[in-house]
């Protein structure tokens, strides 16, 4: 089949499909291996030794120690668990939270949910590029400031956050520290202990796992209330009969993810960039994010003229696969959190496109898609009173 007549999937930021190896893992833990690992007999250990290997690979994915992970639903349950447990469990010494305007809407909705609770949040601002100035994090902490909470990488823009700096302040002016590493892992090599992490967040889909199942470590020692109550799972810390089939392949998708991820972010990068170079030929057309510090696989565009829901739907009929943003938001007629915190206009921030590739895409569908794009780009330019007279095919 020719690129021309195949689909092409590039929204890998939103999800990822689940690896061949990972089905493989986790079937056994669907049919004759379906033991509670709560139970004590024979079963019901064969399900517990296997979360407990997944633990392991998970723990070495990031530099932890294998008690420091707790498995969860995913990056949502695991962003409010660190914020919202962190907050509570910290309260004697004060109620001052410090996070950025570009965070996941799991973490903004859990820091303006904590608002209505007493607590008060400081809110970063980002460069143009997304980016968190150290600096005015340092200025934000104050005597009560009890968690400073920013993400890895960006899931929109692809920027990466100095987060081994950031570490390092918290750590010296000891206050706990959440990541969101939901987008990093598998494309940005993570050691929580060198980088001061109290708290981290991940979730499987995003790296070949699948759905409903992530995980947070939480550095020994570190400060944080339960979210869930009832059983005495994940070590009376999480409660909830564990989903052994999806925590089996989280782990095997973990450990791929971090064995090939040199490799990958070899390929990706270069795909990357001939998709950069390509869509800025397109007059009108900025990237998003840092040209440089950037996830290997993200590229976000603004094209300037159109709208961006309609660019996904013309994409779609020639079966390419991509998004505005956040997959999270994508029902909402809100302009990009993101973008507009970046400083992009108002005007053009609803004419965004994220490409995010993936282990399965090739150097040719990269290509097809560059020979799509500008057609489509020009067809809706046309179609659009804004477009001026030169930006137009009359």
């Amino acid at each position: 089949m020719t690129v021309e007549n195949r689909t092409i999937y590039m929204d890998n930021s939103a999800t990822t499909p689940v690896r061949k190896e990972v089905v493989e893992e986790m079937l056994p833990y669907l049919t004759e291996n379906f033991g509670n690992p709560s139970s004590i007999y024979d079963p019901g250990k064969v399900s517990k030794r296997a979360i407990e290997e997944a633990r392991k690979k998970v723990a070495s994915a990031i530099g932890a120690e294998e008690n420091e992970i707790y498995f969860t639903s995913g990056g949502t349950e695991s962003d409010n668990w660190a914020v919202k447990g962190a907050a509570f469990a910290n309260t004697n010494k004060g109620k001052h939270i410090i996070t950025s305007s570009i965070e996941h809407h799991a973490v903004l909705y859990a820091c303006k949910w904590l608002e209505g609770q007493g607590f008060e949040i400081t809110y970063l601002p980002v460069d143009k590029y997304g980016m968190v100035s150290p600096e005015d994090l340092r200025n934000a902490i104050r005597d009560d400031t009890i968690l400073i909470s920013l993400m890895l990488a960006n899931n929109e823009i692809g920027t990466i956050q100095p987060v081994e700096e950031i570490g390092r302040i918290a750590r010296e002016k000891r206050i706990c520290f959440h990541t969101d590493a939901v987008q990093a892992i598998g494309h940005v090599p993570i050691d929580v202990k060198k980088m001061n992490i109290d708290l981290l967040s991940l979730s499987g889909h995003k790296f070949g796992g699948p759905k409903g199942c992530g995980a947070l470590y939480i550095r020994k020692g570190t400060k944080i209330e339960s979210l869930l109550h009832g059983g005495a799972q994940e070590r009376k810390r999480r409660a909830g009969t564990e989903n052994v089939p999806a925590i089996v392949g989280l782990g095997k998708a973990i450990e791929l993810a971090i064995d090939e991820l040199e490799e990958e972010n070899k390929t990706l990068l270069e795909m990357r960039e001939r998709l950069i170079e390509g869509l800025l030929k397109i007059p009108k057309t900025h990237l998003n994010g840092h040209p440089t510090e950037r996830l290997a696989n993200n590229v976000n565009v603004t094209f300037e003229y159109i709208e961006g829901e309609s660019l996904l739907l013309l994409l779609n009929a020639k079966g390419i696969f991509a998004s505005t943003g956040s997959a999270c938001n994508s029902t909402s007629l809100e302009p990009s959190h993101v973008l507009t915190a970046c400083g992009v206009p108002h005007e053009i921030v609803h004419g965004s496109l994220r490409l995010s590739l993936g282990r399965m895409n090739t150097p040719e569908e990269v290509e097809r898609v560059l020979e799509v794009l500008p057609e489509i780009v020009q067809k809706l330019r046309n179609m659009s009173p804004l477009t001026p007279r030169e930006y137009r095919t009359l």
